[in-house]
């Protein structure tokens, strides 16, 4: 455990030394949010769409920061891979697993004091706005985010395992695009329907903004949030332990 912890303050460090990492996990959602909110203002109340409404918006944009906490991590595992740095620590008495949470500790606080953000600024948006959130809602949402947190970070392990610091960015990038455009976040992909909503259904990404946002609405039903979240929890426990085989093996080669 020390020697996790020793690891996951290291990996803390280099995030924190990163000005990319203020920008993509902290800028970009709440430019977006900010944004996204201007264009639901602009929107006549006649036409009925409410994913841009602030209670819908916060939360499937946190869903949309957690993105870039995958690539991060995907970059900090893939850079430190081709350097020399790990190559000395396997000559330490640090197993795989130790290696393995040593990344995903800072990386899942990094989500959560992301999230933590989000719904601050999400919050002061909606009171500017007259539309204030469930305080209630927007902590049960940040715990109900954790699984998620935990599959990017999954995504994030297997990319910078496998390829190397000029690749792992471009396949995690592809992720983000992915999880952008069938995730639900950026459009209503229960009222699309047909195709569209089939081809989300066949993501995790889409259940993580389902559940997300069930989650902010305390709509605690089955088919809105605990089977999404039974979904993404799922899919975070398989990609972490991928991720995880992944490296103990590259370790050994």
């Amino acid at each position: 455990m020390n020697r996790t912890l020793a690891f996951t303050k290291r990996c803390i460090k280099e995030m924190l030394r990163d000005p990319l990492s203020y920008i993509f996990c902290l800028g970009l959602p709440l430019v977006m949010l900010v944004i996204m909110t201007l264009v639901d203002r602009s929107i006549p109340p006649e036409s009925g769409m409410t994913v841009f409404h602030i209670e819908n918006l916060t939360p499937a944009v946190a869903v949309f920061g957690q993105m870039f906490v995958m690539l991060f991590t995907g970059l900090t595992v893939s850079t430190d891979r081709g350097g020399a740095f790990l190559l000395r620590l396997y000559a330490t008495p640090m197993t795989s697993w130790d290696f393995t949470f040593g990344y995903i500790l800072p990386m899942l606080i990094i989500a959560v004091i992301q999230s933590v953000i989000t719904f601050a600024a999400g919050f002061i948006i909606s009171a500017v706005i007259g539309s204030l959130l469930n305080i209630g809602g927007v902590l049960f949402c940040i715990v109900s985010l954790i699984p998620s947190a935990l599959m990017m970070i999954g995504i994030g392990l297997i990319a910078g395992t496998l390829f190397n610091e000029k690749a792992a960015p471009g396949f995690c990038s592809l992720f983000i695009s992915l999880g952008s455009f069938l995730g639900g976040i950026w459009f209503d992909a229960q009222n699309t329907g047909g195709i569209m909503l089939t081809m989300c259904k066949c993501t995790p990404f889409y259940y993580c903004t389902l559940s997300a946002r069930s989650a902010a609405a305390l709509d605690l039903t089955a088919d809105g949030y605990f089977i999404p979240l039974l979904i993404v929890s799922v899919c975070a426990a398989a990609f972490i332990s991928l991720g995880a085989m992944a490296f103990s093996r590259k370790m050994k080669a």
